[in-house]
C-alpha cells in the first residue's frame, strides 16, 4: 500500500500550499479540512442508513437526496483536488486510499441508471481509516501496515489449508449423505456440504442436524476438529507477525529500510552492507 505521506506535490506555491492542507494534519487549516471531511463521512453514512428505513424515507426523502447532492459534490471536488496537487498522480489513484476514495464516488453517480447502488456509498465509512493521520495515531497505522504485510507473506499457506478445508468438507458432505439417506438437509451432497462448512466452521446455525446415530457421531466429530481447525490459520498469521516485526527492528542506516530479511547480509533496496 502507498502511503499518503509518501507522495510528492507538485512545484507551483498554491499546489504546495493545498496540498499541506489536503494530506497533512500539522496546520490548524488541515486539521479542520480533515474533521469536516471525517463529519460529512459520518453524516452521508447515517444518511445512507436512515434511507433504508420507509418511515423516515417517506419523509425526510428531499432532505435526504439534497444532502446528498451537496456531500457527494464536495467529495467529487476533494477527489480532484488531491489528485491535481500531486506530481505523482497515479501513485495516489491506484493506492489504497485513492481506490477507496475512488469507491466512495462511483455509486452516486451509478445511482443515476441504477438506483439501488446508492447504497454503496456505505464504503465512504473506510475513509474513517484516515483518523489514524489526523489525530497523530501513526503509530497504530505502521501495526495495520505490519498485519496487511503478515496477511501477504502468508498467503501461500493459508491457501493450501483453504484448499484441505474444501477436500475436507467435501469428503464429510458426501459421507453424510450417504449416512443420512436422504433426510432433510441432506437430500443432496452440496446440502450437505453446506451443513459440513458450517459445522467445521463452529458457526452451527442449526438449521440441519443428523438424526442417526452414525451421522451425530460424524457431526461430534467435526465439531471438536473444527475447534483445532481455527487455530491453523491463525497461527499462521501470529508467526509472521512476529517474524515481521523482528525484521522491522532491523533498518537501513542509508535508506531507511525496514523490510529486511533474518539472513540478509545487504539491503535489498541500495546494496548497502547492513550492521
Amino acid at each position: 500500500m502507498e502511503r499518503e505521506h509518501n507522495l510528492v506535490p507538485e512545484d507551483k506555491l498554491w499546489k504546495r500550499f493545498l496540498y499541506r492542507v489536503i494530506y497533512r494534519a500539522d496546520t490548524r487549516l488541515g486539521k479542520l479540512f480533515d474533521i469536516t471531511l471525517l463529519s460529512l463521512i459520518l453524516i452521508s453514512t447515517a444518511i445512507i442508513m436512515m434511507e433504508s428505513v420507509p418511515k423516515l424515507d417517506k419523509r425526510f426523502h428531499y432532505t435526504f437526496l439534497v444532502l446528498e447532492w451537496i456531500i457527494s459534490i464536495f467529495f467529487t471536488i476533494e477527489y480532484w483536488m488531491r489528485i491535481s496537487v500531486l506530481k505523482n498522480k497515479k501513485h495516489y489513484i491506484f493506492s489504497f486510499f485513492g481506490i477507496i476514495d475512488f469507491l466512495a464516488l462511483v455509486p452516486f453517480y451509478l445511482s443515476f441508471f441504477f438506483p439501488v447502488t446508492k447504497y454503496f456509498l456505505i464504503f465512504r465509512m473506510l475513509r474513517m481509516l484516515r483518523i489514524f493521520r489526523i489525530f497523530n495515531l501513526l503509530d497504530f497505522m505502521n501495526d495495520g501496515y505490519l498485519i496487511v504485510r503478515a496477511l501477504k507473506n502468508s498467503s501461500r499457506k493459508i491457501y493450501i489449508f483453504l484448499l484441505f478445508l474444501i477436500i475436507f468438507s467435501v469428503i464429510v458432505g458426501s459421507l453424510m449423505f450417504m449416512v443420512e439417506g436422504g433426510r432433510p438437509g441432506f437430500e443432496t451432497i452440496p446440502q450437505s456440504i453446506y451443513w459440513a462448512v458450517v459445522t467445521v466452521t463452529t458457526v452451527g446455525y442449526g438449521d440441519v442436524s443428523p438424526i442417526t446415530p452414525m451421522g451425530k457421531f460424524f457431526a461430534v466429530i467435526l465439531m471438536l476438529a473444527g475447534y483445532s481447525i481455527i487455530a491453523v490459520p491463525t497461527g499462521i498469521v501470529t508467526a509472521e507477525m512476529r517474524n515481521k516485526r523482528q525484521n522491522l527492528e532491523k533498518v537501513c542506516e542509508q535508506c531507511g529500510n525496514e523490510d529486511i530479511d533474518d539472513d540478509a547480509r545487504y539491503c535489498k533496496q541500495c546494496g548497502k552492507k547492513l550492521a
